[in-house]
């Protein structure tokens, strides 16, 4: 790969962290192997605790260990979205309206869970534990989750991150022999979008940034012109 000059913007690379959004909905491309080699070669450019790299990425595609596991996790996402659909009242208020954002997401994850199994490629990324599990632990995984979508993202795919394989980890272990000693710490789904990326909304600086303390306004933290906010709170 060739070197970034000292010291120089990359701007395509803040287009791309600007651009990337969570993708749900993919065609019936494949993820071809040198593609994923690339996508998987940047994710391990991620920095983890100590430089250790303890970081491992099971990749799902059409074994028969990993056809079941793909199973097994469709069943997981179809589960845990019928029970968060209920419990944050999706059905209910703007839910009820065809075209509102939340009525929009509603459908959006049905079909991401009804095809969850069917995705190009899932990959369980796993981190290596050297001591006991603790709450910082993410600092060493997730950044090379991040990388994974971005470099998925520079390659004209998507991806979404899950947690719900912790519904069925202890299967997924035996499936995929995967050690004792190896947290799952992430389930992402891959593919060629069905829709495609651009801009995302999230919340205004003046919401989540602080200057100096807690609740402190920073006045100098101002959203680049023709920003768009999300209308979730």
């Amino acid at each position: 790969m060739p070197a970034a000059e000292k010291g120089a913007p990359v701007n395509e690379l803040l287009e791309g962290l600007a651009t990337t959004r969570t993708i749900r909905r993919y065609t019936d491309d494949p993820v071809e192997e040198h593609d994923l080699v690339q996508i998987l070669w940047h994710a391990t450019r991620a920095p983890s605790g100590s430089n250790r790299q303890h970081v491992r990425y099971i990749v799902l595609r059409d074994s028969e260990p990993a056809l079941q596991a793909r199973a097994a996790l469709g069943r997981a996402a179809r589960a845990a979205w019928q029970h968060k659909e209920a419990a944050d009242g999706y059905g209910a208020g703007s839910g009820t309206v065809a075209d509102s954002p939340k009525s929009r997401m509603a459908a959006t994850m049905q079909h991401y869970v009804e095809h969850f199994h069917e995705a190009p490629v899932i990959v369980v990324v796993c981190l290596l534990r050297y001591r006991e599990a603790n709450p910082y632990e993410g600092a060493s995984v997730y950044p090379a989750v991040q990388n994974l979508l971005l470099a998925a993202r520079g390659l004209g795919f998507g991806g979404a991150v899950t947690m719900w394989h912790s519904l069925v980890e202890q299967e997924l272990r035996e499936l995929l022999q995967i050690p004792a000693e190896a947290a799952l710490s992430a389930c992402v789904t891959l593919g060629r979008p069905a829709g495609r990326h651009g801009p995302v909304r999230r919340r205004p600086l003046s919401e989540v940034v602080f200057d100096g303390q807690w609740g402190e306004a920073a006045e100098w933290a101002l959203d680049p012109p023709g920003t768009q906010f999300t209308g979730w709170k």
